[in-house]
């Protein structure tokens, strides 16, 4: 008979930061999609990385070849999985944990005062940035959830407490397949059942990042 077992191991993880502020006014902790990797997901904050604000840039667990040239790997591109159906709840809780180290590692243990934390999550990132935040274990002043919606499986009644203290916004490009108008709706009506408010923003575009909606979000944290 075949028995299935679990053993934590020793893991070293890797994250990005852009800034170097002084004194430290803001940090953003931004979760990229499937497939991507944290050293390029990054640069598209590089115009935000000033005035006092860190960006960080965890990168996910799991890398994997993106294609499988003839030839071999030896030029494949390469990207990086929060997490897969196989064994997903033991994904989740190494993913979380992970987050909460290098929120840590940022932060330090005793976080400064008056510092606001923004966590942003796109595409797969959301799901993971959700589950994040809404364990409680650390601070967050705003999530932005950012071509994705929160995953079916999140208790939306025991995250309340903590999702209704956040400036929450779902953003998505019209033109992203993903996302839709009414995917959006059930989102904020689900949401709406627990007491807990939202702003959707829209852009024209896909399933990507766009500059200036960028821009405009860090400038609104910061005012």
């Amino acid at each position: 008979m075949i028995h299935e077992h679990h053993v934590p191991v020793p893991r070293t993880a890797r994250y990005f930061t852009l800034g170097d502020p002084s004194p430290l006014a803001e940090a953003w902790f931004v979760c990229h999609g499937y497939g991507q990797l944290a050293t390029y997901f990054i640069r598209h904050f590089e115009p935000l990385a000033n005035g006092g604000r860190l960006i960080v840039a965890p990168e996910a667990l799991a890398r994997f070849y993106l294609e499988d040239p003839e030839g071999g790997h030896a030029n494949a591109r390469v990207g990086a999985s929060w997490m897969t159906r196989e064994d997903r709840l033991v994904e989740i809780e190494d993913y979380v944990a992970y987050l909460n180290t290098v929120y840590r590692t940022v932060l330090g243990s005793a976080e400064p005062a008056g510092v606001r934390v923004v966590a942003l999550g796109f595409s797969q990132g959301v799901a993971t940035a959700c589950r994040w935040i809404a364990r409680g274990a650390v601070r967050a002043d705003r999530l932005i959830l950012w071509a994705g919606t929160p995953p079916p499986d999140l208790d939306l009644a025991a995250a309340a407490p903590v999702l209704r203290r956040l400036d929450l916004a779902l953003v998505a490009g019209t033109r992203d397949r993903w996302v839709t108008d009414a995917s959006l709706g059930e989102q904020q009506e689900r949401l709406a059942q627990h007491g807990i408010p939202c702003r959707v923003l829209r852009f024209e575009g896909g399933h990507e990042l766009d500059a200036g909606v960028l821009a405009s979000l860090a400038a609104a944290t910061s005012s």
